[in-house]
């Protein structure tokens, strides 16, 4: 297991490809483990980098209508 940190964009598109190559890996193998450290060392980054707000409730609630194909009785 060869592993270094995700310091940059080109460290994080390498950890994702790794990842792709060991996702399936079967549990208990050296590979698991690295696709373990490897995720949430991926996570960590993203969460970093590509932050995800937190939608308007009245905006959340009209996407999930829109989803279930509901609408507004008047």
């Amino acid at each position: 297991m060869n592993i270094k940190p995700i310091k940059a964009e080109v460290d994080y598109r390498d950890a994702l490809k790794r990842l792709e190559k060991i996702f399936d890996a079967a549990i208990g193998t050296s590979e698991s483990d690295e696709a373990d450290v490897i995720g949430l060392m991926i996570d960590e980054y993203e969460r970093n980098h590509y932050p995800i707000e937190a939608p308007d409730p009245i905006e959340a609630i009209k996407i999930r209508m829109e989803e279930m194909h509901l609408k507004q009785m008047i």
